[in-house]
């Protein structure tokens, strides 16, 4: 399921607990990502995927939900 893949590849950049992670989980406010770890969240996310996210786009991420409905809808 992508929002499993999504979540595991979340938590294992942000060294955050997997099982606290839901769609509603905020990237920075709750996850305390900085600029950088988006950045590099975001690569391998491209990666496993094979999109491409717009730099646009990348601020407009708010939660895990966010990532997941931008990679349901460019893959």
């Amino acid at each position: 399921m992508l929002f499993d893949t999504v979540k595991s590849l979340i938590a294992k950049q942000l060294k955050a607990d997997e099982s606290t992670i839901t769609r509603e989980t905020r990237l920075v406010e709750d996850l305390n990502a900085d600029s950088a770890n988006v950045m590099v969240m975001i690569m391998d996310l491209e990666d496993q995927f094979g999109i491409m996210v717009e730099d646009d786009q990348i601020m407009k991420m708010k939660t895990v939900g966010d990532v997941v409905d931008y990679i349901d809808s460019h893959k």
